[in-house]
């Protein structure tokens, strides 16, 4: 546990709680939830408005100076130095359909770089929390990722583009390919900020997904880099919440995983026909 969080942290840990507890009072009551489609594949509910308006108005009245930029409603002060990044309701399509892996994400940005995280599951009572400089952490236990070498025994985690991401798929199918070959095991669990999480908790050793947004990402990203991890864009460079194209590590497995991915962007131009071959660290 975080002897000292800021001031911040403590807010939105606060924050993240009270909006899970609405979460799951609702989650419990979903068969009467009003359900709109924003897209193909792409669902918005009461639950996930009322919840962000529940952690703005925490945040709002603590920080009245700060910025918000949110999923479900326009940016707030985006000229001010520091600002949160809010998903309410992360995971929006495992909730609607009672599978119980949603998360609510909280993430403070101070001068663009980041700053505190919170990635908060109610449904396993689970809060994960990081600020920087402070490490990575589930309650009392300090987070570490995982140990893994090779890809021989690494679970990989991945967010696998649907009807709303069709223009995805073509890109999107080698890079998987690749992966396939000579991951233990592949996941899609359909919530980005807990697989993230799921990284710096070391159950993953790998996270990549295409199409995403900051609020999507931001919390998560910084626990994985708190928990010892490395985070960049899928082609190795350093701006994935601009991209939407998120890479997150153990670090160990890092540069065999961007290979991994290169190749499988090479077959999709038509410059590659077979699997890539990864190389263990002697």
């Amino acid at each position: 546990m975080i002897k000292r969080p800021s001031r911040e942290l403590a807010a939105m840990m606060d924050a993240a709680r009270f909006a899970g507890q609405r979460l799951m009072r609702r989650y419990r009551r979903r068969s009467q939830l009003v359900v709109e489609q924003k897209g193909p594949a792409d669902f918005v509910s009461e639950a996930d408005r009322e919840a962000e308006r529940t952690i703005v108005a925490r945040l709002g009245k603590a920080f009245p100076g700060c910025g918000f930029v949110t999923e479900e409603s326009a940016p707030r002060r985006l000229g001010a130095a520091a600002r949160f990044v809010i998903d309410p309701l992360d995971g929006t399509t495992n909730f609607l359909h009672g599978i119980p892996h949603f998360a609510v994400s909280i993430a403070l940005q101070v001068d663009g770089r980041l700053r505190a995280g919170v990635v908060h599951d109610p449904a396993k009572d689970e809060m994960f929390v990081a600020e920087r400089g402070a490490g990575a952490w589930l309650g009392k236990e300090r987070l570490r990722v995982a140990s893994d070498r090779t890809f021989a025994r690494a679970v990989i985690s991945t967010g696998i583009p649907h009807a709303s991401g069709r223009a995805r798929h073509p890109r999107y199918l080698p890079m998987l390919e690749q992966v396939m070959w000579h991951a233990a095991a592949i996941r899609r669990m359909g919530a980005a900020a807990l697989d993230l999480a799921y990284v710096a908790a070391g159950r993953c050793a790998v996270f990549f997904e295409l199409g995403l947004k900051p609020w999507d990402m931001a919390a998560g990203a910084l626990l994985v880099a708190e928990a010892g991890g490395r985070v960049t864009s899928v082609d190795g460079s350093d701006g994935y919440l601009e991209s939407g194209e998120v890479l997150a590590t153990n670090g160990r497995l890092h540069a065999q995983t961007l290979g991994l991915l290169r190749a499988g962007r090479a077959r999709h131009s038509g410059s590659a026909a077979r699997p890539a071959r990864t190389r263990s660290p002697r």
